[in-house]
């Protein structure tokens, strides 16, 4: 009989080996869908310029299957060691906002599902993760216009208007980002991984829940993005004035040229689809 999920057995903090092939399996799907995305070409509209990606598909239709803090966790850990380390572009403060914003954004999400085979609501508390993380990191950008640390995009005579140019970038990663390479093909692929990764990892599809979608217990989570928002903005205003504390700097891609990202996105593709491939030879064994 296949184990159950994590959060079924001892909580969204619990961490055993089944969590920690989910860590591994987030971690590597994102790290490869952002690398991938960097290789596409920005486009510009009415003299915005406009990314295609990242595929938040990709976290939305994987991540939401779980309901654990480590599912949340490896997404801004994925971009992290696949996106920055490998590709020689790391510093340790400027990371510390993604953990802490991505991380609280999904971990809040979670805890409003109340079905988990209602692919709508999926999308659409995906699509609500989103909109979270890019509303902390326009405040937080904005915050560093303010305090000094960044130099100011904004008329000269109105600096208020660093509120409108930052939302636009913020509105902007949400549409796109978040809505159309997020909550739309979430739709289509949700459905068809859940019931099929669970019993690779050891686990069972986890089940919904009656009551309010809206409870206790995320309010508690939704409190703990609101107070350590703050926390975000230290790191990352320290980043910008003291330095990463921990750097790792040798410009690969610059260096060697796009081609070199053909390096991480290797790995980050060995990573996934080996583990996916060793639990399959595992359980048909």
């Amino acid at each position: 009989m296949s184990a159950t999920t994590s959060t079924d057995s001892g909580g969204a903090f619990s961490f055993d080996h089944r969590d920690m092939m989910v860590f591994i399996l987030v971690m590597s799907l994102h790290g490869l869908q952002s690398l991938i995305t960097e290789l596409l070409p920005e486009f510009t509209v009415a003299g915005l310029g406009l990314e295609i990606g990242p595929f938040w598909f990709v976290a939305m239709s994987v991540v939401l299957l779980f309901r654990s803090f480590w599912a949340c966790l490896a997404i801004p850990v994925g971009g992290i060691v696949f996106g920055e380390i490998l590709i020689g572009d790391f510093s340790a403060l400027g990371a510390v906002e993604g953990l802490i914003v991505i991380t609280l954004s999904w971990f809040f999400v979670m805890s409003l599902i109340t079905d988990p085979t209602d692919v709508k609501q999926i999308a659409a508390f995906g699509l609500l993760a989103k909109a979270m993380e890019e509303t902390a990191a326009w405040f937080i950008d904005v915050g560093k216009f303010y305090v000094g640390v960044e130099e100011l995009e904004a008329i000269a005579w109105l600096p208020e208007t660093v509120w409108a140019t930052e939302g636009v970038g913020a509105l902007t990663q949400i549409v796109i980002a978040g809505l159309i390479f997020g909550a739309i093909p979430t739709l289509y692929l949700y459905p068809r991984l859940r019931g099929k990764i669970e019993p690779l990892l050891g686990m069972t599809p986890v089940s919904g829940r009656s009551g309010p979608t809206f409870t206790r217990e995320s309010l508690k989570r939704l409190a703990a993005w609101v107070l350590l928002l703050p926390v975000a903005f230290g790191f990352e205003m320290l980043s910008e004035t003291s330095g990463g504390l921990i750097v790792f700097e040798p410009a690969f891609v610059e260096t060697y040229g796009e081609a070199f990202l053909l390096v991480p996105i290797t790995a980050a593709a060995v990573v996934a689809f080996g583990l996916v491939y060793y639990r399959q030879r595992q359980v048909e064994a």
